[in-house]
């Protein structure tokens, strides 16, 4: 339900959790962030995955829905990388896998590519033809900054003013505008691609906030389970207003908001949550207050 400023101003923090099972033992599906609930990028959060596995253990599903601009078994080697505990989640949605299906659907052959082709490696082997330059792809696509440390999305304008000019589809596989790693921010892909959308260039948004991540999960999560689940039975994790609870509210579901994630600079206050500045965060927010927020995921 969109609200004035005026309403919007007078909106209360959610109410703080330091425990979460009171809350998600009220749904029989969890959809997890992974990168800000389940880790930093660097160091597992056991406190997370023991949450998710005592949720299953009570009979509940988890999916993990990332934005993680590669395949889903490229997410799951990664979270093994970090001892993330396998028994921590039933399934895997990736924007990777969302924007390779994309990109079959719409039979995309020659691709322009922009990303860390060597990080993003299980992405790109999927593509049938090499990086194909501007002036003859059919398509962007674009799974991050191709040096994140040294470059900006306006780095990249010269080359989108060249797709522009032939309203060259960019297809975005991270749409996460920064990521947190050990607590330093770096720019993600879709930074560039809403710089592209706001010179009026078309873009696909291969995740969240967009429904079609939620939508993936929802279909899985019902496959798994064998029976159709209600969304007043699917509860959304994440540490993002622009992504996971943008999403939660696009696709109609509750979320859980964890702050240590990548709003920790504005509202934690060492290890707790400052209940103003949360309140002061969700006042100036589009998606309705989450119906909880936790510092960390803990059972």
């Amino acid at each position: 339900m969109d609200m004035s400023p005026s309403e919007a101003g007078k909106r209360t923090a959610p109410p703080v959790f330091e425990f979460g099972r009171s809350l998600m033992g009220g749904y029989e599906v969890l959809f997890s962030d992974v990168w800000g609930v389940l880790h930093d990028g660097v160091t597992a959060y056991n406190e997370a995955t023991d949450a998710l596995e005592r949720f299953r253990a009570k009979g509940g599903t988890v999916i993990l829905v990332s934005n993680a601009p590669v395949p889903s078994m490229r997410v799951a080697e990664m979270l093994a990388d970090k001892k993330v505990s396998r028994g921590a989640w039933d399934a895997i949605v990736s924007s990777g896998d969302i924007a390779l299906s994309h990109i079959d659907a719409c039979g995309f052959e020659r691709l322009h590519w922009i990303g860390p082709v060597d990080r993003d490696k299980a992405l790109f082997d999927k593509m049938h033809w090499p990086s194909e330059p501007l002036e003859t792809a059919d398509a962007i696509l674009c799974s991050g900054l191709d040096d994140d440390i040294n470059e900006t999305a306006e780095s990249y304008r010269a080359r989108l003013e060249i797709a522009l000019g032939r309203n060259l589809p960019f297809v975005c596989a991270n749409p996460d505008l920064v990521v947190d790693v050990g607590g330093r921010h770096y720019p993600c892909a879709g930074a560039i691609a809403d710089l592209y959308e706001e010179m009026g260039g078309p873009v696909f948004w291969a995740g969240k906030p967009h429904a079609i991540a939620y939508r993936a999960a929802h279909e899985t999560a019902e496959r798994i389970r064998g029976k159709h689940v209600d969304t007043r039975e699917i509860l959304v994790i994440g540490d993002a207003v622009r992504t996971d609870l943008e999403g939660a509210k696009n696709f109609g579901v509750d979320a859980l908001f964890i702050a240590s994630g990548i709003h920790a600079p504005d509202i934690m206050n060492g290890n707790a949550i400052d209940e103003t500045s949360l309140a002061k965060l969700f006042a100036g927010c589009d998606p309705e207050n989450p119906v909880g927020a936790m510092s960390h995921l803990r059972w």
